[in-house]
Parts: C-alpha cells; structure tokens; sequence
C-alpha cells in the first residue's frame, strides 16, 4: 500500500505582512476603498527592467491577485513571468518608505534597488 504524499506549494508572489499593513493603511485614507496595489514591470531603468507600483481598482481577466489580511495586491499577466518567486514587501528607514521587490530571478540590480536584468 503506497502513502499519499501532499505537497503544499509556496505562493508564487510573496506579499509580506509590511506590505499587507500598509496598504490597509494607505486604503483607510482613500475614498475608494476597492483600490489594490498593482505590481508591475517596465522596461527601462540602468539594468534594462524596472520595478512599478501604483494603486488600482481595475482588474483584468489576466491578472494575479495575491490576499494578505484584508489588503491585496495584483499583478498583470506580462509581469507576471518576471515576478514569480519575489517578495513585494514595504520598508521605511533612513532613506525613506517605499514598497520594494526582492526578486531572485534578478541577474543583477542598479545601486537603487528598482531595475534589475534577467
């Protein structure tokens, strides 16, 4: 008799619970309280991509959307390949608060830490 093995799969976008936090911050504020942060990739920056974010209420038939605690967050279909196995996360310190990627598909980054190359 063989045993059935389950496999529990990571996310394959980490959102952390800073980021969570402060969009629920960031949604008390707004008027529009169906808004989400989208996560995106451009290409451009010092390493050839560059890492995007900006506030949404639209969503795509396409797009990714990660729950974390009442926050969410989406990312879109092209993005997507890019951004599998990162952690969005959100950081406030001497240099100031920003939403950041920590992404290990990045070959390289610039000295900014919001381009990067595959």
């Amino acid at each position: 008799m063989s045993a059935v093995v389950e496999t529990v799969t990571p996310d394959p976008i980490i959102f952390t619970d800073n980021a969570a936090s402060k969009v629920n911050e960031l949604m008390e504020d707004e008027e529009n309280k169906s808004q989400r942060l989208r996560v995106y990739v451009t290409g451009g920056g010092c390493s050839g991509f560059q890492y995007g974010f900006t506030f949404d209420d639209k969503l795509a038939d396409d797009d990714t959307l990660v729950r974390k605690d009442g926050a969410e967050m989406v990312v879109d279909s092209l993005s997507y390949q890019y951004l599998v196995g990162a952690e969005v996360d959100y950081e406030s310190g001497l240099q100031g608060s920003r939403f950041l990627v920590r992404n290990p598909n990045a070959k390289s980054t610039c000295g900014c830490g919001s381009s990067f190359s595959i």
